[in-house]
């Protein structure tokens, strides 16, 4: 198995087909699943036609992925995946940070702890100048990791949701972290 990064407590790979199952359990959570469609379950179809395509795709810009899949180093458990994807895909500069956890890791500063590998890695290896993430207003949660990962709001703004969820009444917000303030704090 290929290993993009590891943390102290996890291990960070390139997704495969095999891990069909473990994103058809991850997205078929009503709690995993509350902040981005409202918690319906994504269909097993959804997950071989769109979501498995978007996760194995290679950005030019990198030579590798932008999104990985996440394992407790321990015990080799499927934790859920990190997004560290870049918006234009012939260009590092500006990356979007993105996580999804299943339950059980909830709460342990895994998101956390994998976010910063990702942002130490993209702005000492990968040519990284912006890290940006968002999240519903309501999701206090992400919010706490956005910050503990050393990010800092940047705006609150008004998504285009096909749907209307629950919170989703109370905007987005955007966060940020450039290299010059990382290098600043460190």
């Amino acid at each position: 198995m290929h290993v993009f990064l590891e943390t102290e407590r996890l291990v960070l790979r390139p997704f495969t087909e095999a891990d069909a199952d473990h994103l058809f359990a991850l997205d078929g959570d009503p709690d995993v699943m509350r902040f981005l469609n409202g918690g319906k379950p994504t269909s097993r179809e959804t997950v071989h036609a769109q979501i498995l395509p978007r996760l194995l795709h290679d950005h030019p810009c990198f030579g590798t992925r932008g999104y990985w899949a996440a394992e407790e180093k321990a015990t080799g458990t499927f934790l859920g995946w990190f997004e560290f994807r870049p918006l234009d895909d012939h260009s590092p500069a500006v990356v979007e940070l993105g996580y999804r956890l299943n339950k059980a890791a909830w709460g342990k500063g895994y998101a956390a702890e994998g976010a910063r590998a990702l942002i130490h890695k993209g702005f000492t290896d990968l040519g990284v100048e912006r890290v940006t993430a968002d999240t519903m207003a309501v999701n206090t949660r992400s919010r706490r990791v956005m910050e503990k990962a050393g990010l800092s709001f940047l705006r609150n703004f008004t998504g285009d949701w096909p749907e209307a969820i629950e919170g989703s009444e109370h905007g987005e917000v955007e966060y940020e972290l450039t290299r010059a303030a990382w290098e600043q704090r460190r």
